[in-house]
């Protein structure tokens, strides 16, 4: 309904924008960055949106996956510098449950998660005890008189749920990979009254990177309410094979109920172009091709901070 607001509202969280210092030092190091990085990115999206099929013009939920696949695969090649980066792991299907009360309202958040990077340690804290304690001030937005579980799925609830992982490598006692690192979501769907607008898909970010951190600071500390003494940092990234949606969020403190006290935060960099268009035939005006098949206004920059977010907690 109301989009990242309302998941503000339901997951106790400050916004703020952008990314956090942590990410943008590791984007404005040059150490950091792939040499040729804009010829690989640019043949990665080649390869997803015309040399990956015999059709004049590819669907999205094809593109946008070999896309993903393509980008993961060219953040692999870090691993060469950093060996540490061989020490994750990606889990497809892979289901989430996390409940919490909210006011006078239980609430969960469960189901398919989209792309689940795991990693052997945890991404350190993004926020200093400062800025955590700063938040205590800040005021969380209402949608009075209109309820901000208004739109919400009521059903019945006979086991409060608190799942890091339904599949085999789920966050069980002994998996080698037992830290969410970053979930990947992929908007595949052609046309938008089968995908999530920007907006709301953010709100499902947000939801889901709550979700994954919650259940694992119950997993580690219990279900009694708390301000977490080590926050807990779950990343997202959202795409759709052309616009990216990059997000931080970190968990501060599981002592939801009221509006009071420590909130936890979320950073947002939303809507970060890849590249502008990808004709697959060329664009011709009165028998005069004004532009010709190819990528067209490529933005290397947003592969920075997607590379950015994957060496995060590494580097």
């Amino acid at each position: 309904f109301k989009g990242v607001r309302q998941a503000q509202w339901l997951t106790k969280t400050k916004l703020v924008e952008g990314l956090p210092p942590s990410v943008l030092s590791i984007i404005d190091n040059p150490a950091h960055q792939l040499s040729d990085y804009e010829e690989v990115v640019k043949r990665a999206v080649s390869h997803a949106r015309f040399w990956n099929t015999t059709e004049i013009s590819p669907k999205r939920e094809q593109y946008c996956l070999v896309l993903f696949e393509d980008l993961i695969h060219v953040c692999r090649l870090m691993s060469r510098k950093y060996p540490a980066l061989t020490k994750r792991m990606l889990a497809k299907n892979y289901r989430i449950a996390a409940t919490w009360e909210r006011e006078s309202n239980l609430l969960q958040v469960r189901g398919l998660n989209g792309v689940l990077m795991n990693s052997m340690v945890p991404i350190p804290p993004v926020a200093s005890k400062q800025e955590i304690l700063a938040t205590e001030e800040h005021i969380l937005e209402t949608f009075y008189p209109i309820a901000p579980t208004i739109d919400l799925q009521e059903v019945n609830v006979y086991r409060e749920l608190n799942d890091t992982g339904k599949s085999a490598v789920g966050f069980r006692d002994g998996y080698p990979y037992p830290h969410p690192h970053t979930i990947f979501f992929l908007e595949s769907a052609s046309t938008y009254p089968q995908r999530f607008r920007p907006e709301q898909l953010r709100a499902k970010m947000l939801m889901f990177a709550f979700g994954n951190a919650l259940a694992k600071a119950k997993a580690l500390y219990g279900n009694d309410p708390k301000v977490l003494e080590q926050p807990i940092v779950v990343q997202s990234i959202g795409m759709d094979g052309q616009h990216f949606q990059f997000m931080v969020f970190q968990l501060n403190t599981t002592d939801l109920v009221s509006n009071d006290g420590i909130k936890n935060l979320v950073w947002i960099d939303a809507d970060q172009c890849l590249y502008e268009q990808a004709l697959c035939v060329p664009e011709v005006k009165k028998r005069v091709v004004v532009k010709p098949t190819g990528i067209h206004g490529f933005q290397p920059d947003t592969f920075k901070k997607f590379l950015a977010l994957y060496l995060h907690g590494t580097v």
